[in-house]
């Protein structure tokens, strides 16, 4: 097929109009390689996004290009503890109280951290230290976990009086009504604690740990009609091999009581 002079110019300036346009699209992208503020916000959007392997990769190259990036390194902390790497995710977070010691988010993930890895004295120093932090807008997560850390102790009644506190910092935050319930049960005080798993339920209608905690207290408070009820509609949605065993077993206990008093 002869091609015309006139389609020789019209394909010569089509293809010269896409080289011109992937010029700037190249430069671009190599500002973007070399832009500590781009991979930042591009590692939180694949953190935020469960790509931890992404996010770690442009979380590591904020910090190539800009070492006392101390939100990259508490983000790189966050990404490394969800990959389990638990001792690179302290080296992160110690760097990043370095860099900037008063970062309290920082010192809450650092306290966590501490907790999973068994280091309570340590967990306890850095809540406290990020609660009476004036300027943290955040105090209900170190309450919470602190009222979390002396439950774990068994020091109920100042497990509570924290709780508490993390609930008037911020009344919806769920997680905090699930442990005051947890804390009520454990000083058998039943009523209230069946109060404070429907307040978690009602801002988390689908959470199975908050459903089979209510279930509980009200097994615990002689209610097995409700125990039951709530058990038998999260049992589909359990995945845990050992909530569905536990489940399985308070309902055999709960058909054998209800069968003996009819």
């Amino acid at each position: 097929m002869k091609i015309s002079s006139k389609m020789i110019i019209i394909l010569f300036s089509f293809s010269l109009l896409l080289s011109q346009c992937a010029s700037p699209q190249k430069k671009i992208d190599q500002q973007r390689e070399k832009d500590p503020k781009y991979q930042y916000n591009l590692g939180l959007f694949y953190l935020n996004n469960n790509d931890i392997d992404r996010a770690i990769v442009h979380l590591n190259r904020t910090l190539t290009l800009e070492p006392r990036h101390y939100l990259a390194y508490n983000a790189l902390g966050l990404a490394l503890s969800m990959k389990g790497q638990l001792q690179e995710a302290l080296k992160a977070y110690i760097r990043c109280l370095e860099i900037n010691p008063s970062f309290s988010e920082a010192r809450n993930n650092l306290g966590s951290l501490y907790q999973e890895l068994g280091y309570l004295d340590k967990a306890e120093e850095e809540f406290k230290k990020a609660l009476t932090d004036p300027g943290y807008q955040s105090k209900e997560l170190p309450a919470y976990n602190l009222a979390r850390l002396y439950f774990l102790k068994e020091n109920f009644e100042e497990a509570l009086a924290l709780v508490n506190n993390a609930l008037r910092f911020n009344s919806r935050l769920a997680m905090a009504h699930n442990l005051k319930g947890l804390i009520l049960q454990k000083l058998n005080r039943l009523t209230e604690a069946i109060e404070c798993f429907n307040q978690a339920i009602k801002l988390v209608p689908d959470d199975v740990t908050f459903n089979f905690n209510l279930a509980v207290a009200y097994f615990n408070d002689s209610q097995l009609l409700k125990a039951r009820e709530i058990l038998e509609r999260i049992f589909p949605f359990v995945r845990d091999e050992s909530l569905k065993q536990q489940i399985a077993y308070y309902l055999k206990i709960i058909n054998e009581k209800l069968t003996y008093k009819i």
